[in-house]
């Protein structure tokens, strides 16, 4: 195995032990806080809480990681998860569950920084494959994560807190002991001497967001995440809602869902990526996501819903990864962790609209209507697309 094999299978290790602690907890979420006495609405802020907080942070701690290094900042936001994992595991009340939530979020740039690690020792050819590794391992992550969740619930709603903190603990001494620094030392004190990064303000956004290249990629990027964020957010309502699911059945569906991710982004991401260009792999997706969304909305029965969930978790995993690919390849190489994580954080902001809106639609509308909502943002975004010849997403000069 080469060393760079070493280091994709060490960070593709570390994600998915980060993702199976994360998703243990996520689909019980709901059902904690009904237990408090949350409504619908309630319940999705608690999901919205972490997103706010991941906004705010994510850029940061991608800059922070261009400048000192990838290794101490995913050390960094994995100490602060354990003790959110733990302050959730003892909470008592709805306050402390959103406390432990924003301390979450507010720590969890694990991902972007994954990513970024992933294009340091990666040519342009070779990105979108491995950044599909880490979209593997999310895949598994939710996998054996829900269906964990569920199994461990029955022991006391504290125990899969616990368990995810225990994980988290994993991952913080496999990062210390196991994770070599992807950016040299050379590199790093180059980076403190640009002068010229991009500071994390909305006017400094808006000027991003007006570069050629990137900013059209990072515009598609959080309107698909409105809807897809929506979808993942309100689904465990939905199944309660619709068809009166419990936790463990919600966390074997996730798992479904996550088998067909691991497929997607593990073995299919490489061939697709290989015979087409990422703008039409993405505009693909977005079509596709957007078809599906409205037979998820109209599902009459379970059956029906394991056959639907198929091309949702395919256009996910396509978009998702290459998306990042594209935008990796749309910057400097200075800025691809604070630009990975300013597209992380615009995604945050999809996660906090979607969820209180997804939870506004389904508690007035029904279990369907968060479904054709998405399907009507992600068709215009893919019309859009169509009729601007995929010009928006035009990545062959860099910003």
């Amino acid at each position: 195995m080469t060393t760079n094999n070493k280091k994709l299978f060490s960070i593709f290790l570390i994600v998915f032990i980060d993702l199976l602690g994360f998703s243990i907890i996520l689909p019980l979420l709901p059902f904690y806080a009904t237990a408090f006495g949350a409504n619908a609405v309630t319940t999705e802020a608690l999901v919205a809480i972490y997103a706010l907080m991941q906004f705010i942070s994510a850029p940061l701690l991608g800059r922070l990681s261009d400048r000192q290094g990838r290794r101490i900042v995913l050390l960094l936001s994995l100490a602060g998860n354990i003790v959110a994992y733990i302050i959730l595991g003892f909470a008592n009340s709805l306050l402390i569950m959103f406390v432990a939530r924003a301390l979450a979020g507010l720590f969890s740039g694990n991902i972007s920084v994954a990513q970024a690690y992933i294009t340091d020792i990666t040519d342009e050819k070779n990105r979108a494959k491995g950044l599909g590794l880490i979209g593997a391992a999310f895949g598994l992550g939710f996998i054996f994560g829900p269906a964990m969740g569920g199994f461990l619930s029955q022991f006391g709603s504290m125990v899969p807190a616990l368990v995810s903190a225990g994980l988290a603990l994993i991952n913080l001494v496999l990062v210390f002991f196991w994770l070599p620094e992807s950016l040299t030392k050379e590199q790093r004190e180059a980076r403190r001497g640009i002068k010229k990064q991009v500071p994390f303000t909305i006017p400094a956004l808006i000027e991003v967001l007006r570069r050629p290249h990137i900013g059209p990629l990072l515009s598609t990027r959080f309107f698909f995440a409105i809807a897809f964020s929506m979808f993942t957010s309100v689904f465990a309502l939905y199944g309660l809602y619709k068809f009166q699911l419990d936790e463990r059945s919600t966390g074997y569906i996730l798992a479904y869902l996550g088998v067909i991710t691991v497929i997607v982004q593990g073995f299919l991401i490489g061939r697709l990526t290989a015979r087409f260009k990422e703008a039409v792999l993405i505009f693909w997706a977005i079509a596709i996501l957007s078809i599906s969304l409205i037979g998820w909305s109209l599902t009459p029965s379970l059956p029906v819903l394991f056959i639907v969930l198929i091309p949702i978790a395919f256009s996910g995993g396509v978009f998702n990864t290459v998306i990042n690919s594209s935008i990796s390849k749309a910057v400097r190489p200075d800025e691809v962790g604070g630009m990975l994580g300013i597209g992380a954080s615009l995604e945050s902001v999809t996660r906090v609209i979607s969820p209180i809106l997804g939870g506004i639609l389904l508690q007035q509308f029904g279990a369907g209507a968060p479904g054709i909502f998405c399907a009507v943002v992600t068709g215009v975004l893919a019309i859009y697309l169509w009729r601007t010849g995929e010009r928006p997403i035009n990545v062959e000069e860099p910003g």
